[in-house]
């Protein structure tokens, strides 16, 4: 890989935003921006976001992995991450990556939430093509299984020596500060129809496995992924989310598309 292959850099009007830039070896005609999860799931993902990019820069698309306001290296405290402003972080990210590669056709990637806000941003944001892995579709089941999580965590035996009381973590979700906002603007997400052409890769399997056929139109496909991916698996919740067969799927669906 080139010294020059993976460039970090800062953006936005305020110059707040956090992006890391992969650079093909050739003039891409096409780019891809990776829509990030929020939370924990940011934490899982952020090594195969880093090699699905590296394995799309070797395919020649320009590829900008970046941070929300109040995630990962941008500005702003993790309690004031908010829904809307994510979805419009996502446009701003696609009109840079469009200026630094030099190309229109701009393909959006997000697991989990992030697949959720490439969806929103879809139209505003110019995407010609979504790839959302396990998208979160109804807010409020994802909201539910959340609090869940972390009634169970707040118990749990195998990391605390007692249990925390419900005061020291009533404004977390699995480690992250939260508030009222964004629990709000999550339950009642409800991402509609998809606008452009979409790929969905399902690793949810068995009983929440959703009628994604629903969701998607022709030119609109579904592909299973295994293994399963262990999103909710409290037992997993400190082990990084690697799947080869993610990689293999993204990265060979945009050679036949190419």
């Amino acid at each position: 890989m080139r010294p020059d292959a993976e460039l970090p850099f800062f953006f936005g009007p305020d110059g707040g935003l956090f992006g890391m830039y992969h650079a093909p070896d050739v003039p891409a005609r096409r780019a891809v921006l990776m829509c990030a999860p929020l939370g924990q799931d940011l934490i899982r993902c952020h090594r195969i976001y880093r090699q699905l990019a590296q394995a799309l820069a070797g395919q020649g698309l320009a590829v900008l992995r970046f941070d929300y306001h109040g995630t990962g290296d941008s500005a702003g405290e993790t309690a004031t991450v908010d829904w809307e402003r994510c979805v419009a972080d996502a446009v701003l990210a696609a009109a840079e990556l469009r200026a630094r590669a030099g190309v229109e056709r701009v393909i959006a990637f997000g697991a989990r939430l992030g697949g959720s806000i490439a969806m929103c941003a879809a139209e505003r944001a110019g995407f010609v093509e979504a790839i959302v892995w396990d998208p979160v579709l109804d807010g409020s089941d994802y909201v539910a299984a959340l609090d869940a999580m972390q009634a169970a965590l707040r118990e749990d035996a195998g990391r605390f020596t007692q249990p925390r009381s419900h005061a020291d973590v009533a404004e977390q979700w699995l480690g992250f500060d939260t508030d009222d906002r964004l629990r709000r603007q999550l339950r009642d997400l409800a991402v509609g129809p998809a606008t452009v052409p979409t790929m969905v890769l399902d690793s949810l399997g068995g009983a929440e496995t959703i009628a994604w056929d629903r969701w998607i139109a022709p030119p609109g496909k579904v592909a299973s992924i295994v293994p399963l991916t262990p999103w909710n698996d409290l037992r997993r919740l400190e082990t990084a989310i690697l799947s080869q067969p993610l990689i293999q799927a993204v990265s060979g669906h945009l050679r036949e598309t190419a």
